[in-house]
């Protein structure tokens, strides 16, 4: 592993993967000793369109031929991020008309946690038990992972939580409560599924007290779930939707949308209720204007079932108990941690990329680029299915 990055850039975790990267394309990723990785993980959900998509590309060097940064968000009129907010507003139900573009999903957050305090006059924000929302302050305030959020106390205030796909939690909803935070999916749980109209029924009790309902779809929107954003499947509609990870096919980007009306009250009483210098980059906002383009005039979207039919007929295997997820959001479960460590770090040898999940130990993630093939598909769940049936012969002889 390099020295130079162990020594002078900050690690998140004593041991990190340390591949060094020397270029990526489409589904690959190629280190400096000249191996190739098949992506599995595609930044995290944030290569949506792979790596390096031409159309993506071409918008980004043609922008930064005009110019980059010249002002906070909000003074100039710049039209990348008018095209982009005005392009997404198309492609949204009403009433999500108004976006503010910030520079990460976390960030959008604090943005959605403000605006719902500002709006509705209350303090009390509900979140969900096992979220992950993000790292900056009011993110992380949001989650109840005390061996993750302990050593940052003391933490934003008036958070209260309640069990995701429980009804019986929905009385905790109070005309005391400024606003309910999901995520669509629960991702860090375990890509966890809202089940038996549970979002329907978490929004009418939200309407019943005033309270606004705020989703994050940082993660499934922008196609992986099969819809542009998976709170369509769902059959309701967010009065705050927060959005970030895949918006720009790479590049650090977040953004809230809400209706202009709730959008208005950041403009004023204060002004500048949320400000951000970098939020709305012009080389940013035309990745994220051809990355929509590009989501909304092809097939990408709608093959994402075919691709998640093909991945689940693939990963049957008597060490995986489920398969969770929807689309290209997809969490194999495993019999016990240990397997699941053990794909991870056996396929990053053999030339596929997987990751973890936050709290589901015994499984690990999959959400590869929506412009994955069919065949890069077959070859990579062909390297899992390889490693679990050695692993089982392994466990055997011993």
């Amino acid at each position: 592993m390099n020295k130079d990055f162990l020594e002078y850039q900050a690690q998140t975790t004593p041991d990190p993967l340390g591949m060094e990267v020397s270029h990526a394309e489409g589904s690959f990723i190629y280190t400096t000793d000249g191996k190739k990785y098949l992506d599995f993980v595609a930044g995290v959900s944030a290569c949506g369109l792979g790596h390096r998509h031409p159309v993506v590309v071409k918008a980004i060097k043609e922008q930064l031929d005009k110019y980059m940064h010249v002002m906070v968000y909000g003074e100039y009129i710049q039209s990348p991020a008018v095209e982009f907010t005005k392009l997404l507003a198309k492609h949204l139900p009403e009433p999500l008309s108004q976006t503010y573009m910030v520079n990460s999903g976390t960030e959008a957050i604090d943005g959605a946690m403000k605006l719902a305090r500002r709006a509705t006059g209350r303090s009390q924000i509900i979140a969900a038990r096992h979220c992950y929302h993000g790292n900056s302050y009011g993110a992380l305030s949001l989650m109840d992972y005390e061996e993750r959020i302990a050593p940052f106390r003391p933490l934003v205030g008036a958070i209260t939580h309640i069990q995701f796909n429980v009804e019986t939690c929905l009385d905790v909803i109070t005309p005391n409560t400024a606003a309910v935070i999901l995520e669509t999916i629960q991702g860090g749980a375990g890509f966890i599924l809202p089940e038996n109209d549970y979002l329907i029924k978490v929004k009418r009790r939200c309407e019943d007290v005033g309270a606004l309902l705020i989703l994050d779809e940082i993660q499934p929107g922008f196609g992986r779930t099969g819809k542009l954003f998976g709170f369509e499947h769902f059959d309701i509609i967010p009065d705050i939707l927060v959005i970030g990870k895949a918006m720009a096919s790479g590049l650090p980007v977040g953004a809230f949308t809400a209706s202009k009306e709730l959008m208005s009250l950041l403009s004023d009483k204060p002004k500048l209720g949320h400000i951000t210098t970098f939020g709305g980059s012009p080389v940013i906002a035309a990745a994220c204007k051809a990355t929509l383009d590009v989501l909304t005039t092809s097939d990408l979207i709608s093959d994402v079932q075919y691709k998640e039919k093909l991945f689940r007929q693939l990963l049957q295997h008597q060490l995986i108990t489920e398969v969770r997820g929807k689309g290209l959001m997809l969490a194999p479960i495993f019999k016990t941690e240990d397997i699941a460590n053990h794909v991870v770090l056996t396929a990053k040898d053999q030339g596929l990329i997987l990751f973890w999940l936050l709290y589901e130990k015994k499984a690990i993630r999959i959400s590869p680029p929506l412009t994955i093939s069919m065949e890069e598909i077959k070859k990579g769940c062909g390297i899992i299915i390889d490693i679990l049936d050695s692993y089982k012969a392994s466990v055997s002889r011993e």
